[in-house]
């Protein structure tokens, strides 16, 4: 029991560590685990848990007992959706501990998770793309003439690269001028779980970051590919909001976020006839079945697809 008990003290710490070295979670996603995490702090203290002298629980004596009481409790006040992440985030926290030999099972692995549906994902369509590409070149009022150039290219970049590559935002922000070969027409990008991908760019894309560059001067290639008027790196909510601006400038009356960029990368690029692992691929999902939620959008391109490629599909059986 040695090795299980040291180190016992403070073990939220390197967990948060760990997921933003290691699995190269984003600060927001650390944020939510390190907050659900100290929630259940509290509600082991309501409980009357064991704590260590300096405080903190010992983790070990958790079980799945407890975790179900702190499921009961977390339906009174909470959505589905926020206890399922709850339950994900001691999950994940008991599989970090079990892993480093701090306690010898996860009690969290046992408790059942309410069951969330999924919403389709926000999808624009080709036009609504393309005006929201566009929307940065209309005059903005509140800002001066310079400014409002220097962001609207600093934008139109921004948007161009999120629809044309389908990154996710916090990849988009981690990026840096080293990781762009806009000769090639390609991005070098650290998805989850620290896993590197080669994305292609359009050349719409490589045209705005040009002359976004080039506004720019003549940076330093480990400089931030994004910065704010500061010259500091963008975060994930000033994209948000600046997405959210120019949904409003192109006339776009849903609710648009830099995720909705992505799923529409997806989806049009299926319409146009990619093929789905290719699609995979380029989005960095580990699995073929979080990919396949685009599908779902494209029912018709489902049908053609299993049409061409069944050996017993109608038109493979239809004599010529």
């Amino acid at each position: 029991m040695e090795a299980i008990s040291k180190g016992q003290d403070d073990l939220i710490r390197p967990f948060i560590h760990y997921l933003s070295a290691e699995k190269n979670a984003s600060p927001h996603t650390c944020r939510c685990y390190q907050r659900d995490l100290e929630e259940f702090e509290n509600f082991l203290k309501s409980q009357g848990a064991d704590f260590s002298p300096s405080g903190k629980p010992e983790w070990e004596k958790v079980d799945r007992i407890i975790i179900r009481k702190y499921l009961s409790v977390l339906h009174r006040k909470n959505k589905k959706s926020s206890i399922a992440r709850k339950i994900s985030t001691l999950r994940s926290f008991f599989r970090y501990l079990v892993r480093e030999k701090l306690v010898s099972s996860n009690p969290a692995k046992a408790v059942s998770t309410p069951k969330v549906e999924k919403p389709l994902p926000t999808t624009l369509t080709v036009d609504e793309a393309f005006r929201l590409m566009e929307s940065p070149d209309r005059p903005l009022k509140k800002v001066t003439e310079a400014e409002a150039k220097k962001s609207a290219l600093r934008d139109r970049a921004i948007l161009e690269l999120l629809y044309s590559s389908g990154l996710r935002v916090g990849e988009l922000l981690g990026l840096n001028l080293k990781h762009m070969d806009l000769h090639l027409g390609i991005v070098r990008v650290m998805g989850k779980g620290r896993k590197e991908r080669i994305v292609p760019i359009g050349n719409k894309a490589i045209e705005a970051l040009r002359v976004y560059l080039d506004q720019r001067g003549d940076p330093e290639i480990e400089a931030p590919l994004f910065v704010n008027l500061r010259g500091g790196r963008l975060t994930s909510r000033s994209v948000g909001r600046l997405i959210k601006k120019y949904t409003r400038v192109s006339g776009i009356v849903r609710k648009v976020s830099p995720h909705s960029l992505r799923h529409s990368f997806a989806t049009h690029l299926l319409d146009g006839g990619a093929d789905i692992r290719e699609i995979q691929e380029m989005l960095g999902h580990a699995s073929l079945s979080t990919t396949q939620m685009y599908i779902h959008l494209s029912p018709g391109k489902l049908m053609e697809v299993y049409d061409k490629a069944h050996p017993r599909s109608f038109h493979r059986g239809r004599k010529k």
